[in-house]
């Protein structure tokens, strides 16, 4: 699955990158943020991604060994006016346990709003506010698709450093989006009873945490060096490529895992067009908690309102 991921990402790099096409979609100002793999993005918008893949081994939880994991996921978000939006999302999981059979399932169900609170042209900044719903006992057991709901609410923020004076002008095309927030589990606890062969009953507890969520990325825009600072002479492949690094973190707060935070590093790179945009990143644990195996992720996202401006791509209401 992951090489034919690769195989149509390259495939799509080799077409699209012959195609000289203006940004429309995620602008604010000059600046132009494209839709993080990692972390996510402040625009309100009408976007799908399909496929998002992730590919890593994983350390043992609960009572699953360490494992394979490889995740492809889809998500289509809709303006309903145009500071407003709804996104809907799922992912099949194949998970693959050292001297286990593998297993294969549905996530669950994820459901999204976000609202557009500011945005300032001259300073390349934006901000929003947003909350997702993951819809307990929507998604199969299998591959350990919780039972409960989560709920995580979040501010999401986006800075273009446009506004630097010319003497720093080659830190121009540097830009900072981030969000930060909390996920809060609708069960404090499960609990599990076991009945062994000898009549014994065992019972055992496991603790949600309530935790914050938290990241951002780190990005350096080529196509705005080109254009707003100096074109230094790319060859065409590398004009709308922006080199990144996303910190995804999560710090548990309480039910014994407090002061915990698990994470991944992910440097790699976006190609952006005006329709279209293709990213991949490296996916590097930052603590024996959270892995020791280093993987992958790629995005193929689709801007809707760049390729149907006129239907689908518009808000519903305040057109």
């Amino acid at each position: 699955m992951i090489k034919l991921f690769l195989a149509v990402f390259f495939y799509l790099f080799a077409v699209v990158v012959t195609i000289d096409a203006a940004f429309a979609h995620g602008v604010v100002g000059k600046r132009f943020f494209p839709a993080t793999l990692a972390t996510e993005d402040p625009f309100v918008a009408d976007e799908l991604a399909l496929p998002t893949v992730l590919h890593i081994k994983r350390p043992a939880e609960h009572d699953l060994p360490p494992h394979k994991e490889t995740e492809i996921s889809a998500e289509l978000q809709k303006r309903i006016t145009p500071s407003f939006s709804l996104s809907v999302g799922g992912e099949f999981v194949h998970l693959e346990p050292d001297g286990l059979n593998s297993e294969n399932g549905f996530g669950n169900l994820e459901l999204g709003a976000k609202y557009g609170l500011f945005k300032s042209e001259p300073h390349e900044a934006i901000v929003s506010l947003g909350v997702e719903l993951e819809v307990g006992g929507t998604g199969n057991k299998s591959v350990h698709a919780e039972s409960f709901s989560e709920v995580s609410p979040a501010i999401f923020f986006g800075k273009g450093l446009g506004d630097l004076p010319e003497s720093a002008k080659f830190l121009r095309p540097v830009a900072v989006t981030g969000t930060v927030g909390a996920k809060i589990p609708t069960r404090s606890k499960t609990v599990t009873v076991h009945v062994h062969e000898d009549g014994d009953i065992e019972r055992e507890v496991e603790r949600h945490s309530n935790s914050l969520k938290w990241g951002f990325a780190i990005e350096y825009s080529i196509p705005y060096l080109l254009s707003f600072v100096q074109d230094i002479g790319l060859p065409s492949v590398l004009r709308r490529i922006i080199p990144l690094v996303e910190l995804d973190l999560e710090t548990f707060l309480d039910r014994g895992r407090g002061g915990q935070t698990n994470g991944t590093v992910n440097p790699g790179f976006i190609w952006a067009g005006k329709s279209i945009e293709l990213g991949v990143e490296a996916v590097i644990p930052i603590n024996d908690r959270t892995g020791q195996n280093v993987g992958v992720r790629g995005l193929i996202h689709f801007f809707l309102d760049d390729l149907f401006p006129m239907s689908i791509g518009r808000p519903i209401f305040g057109r």
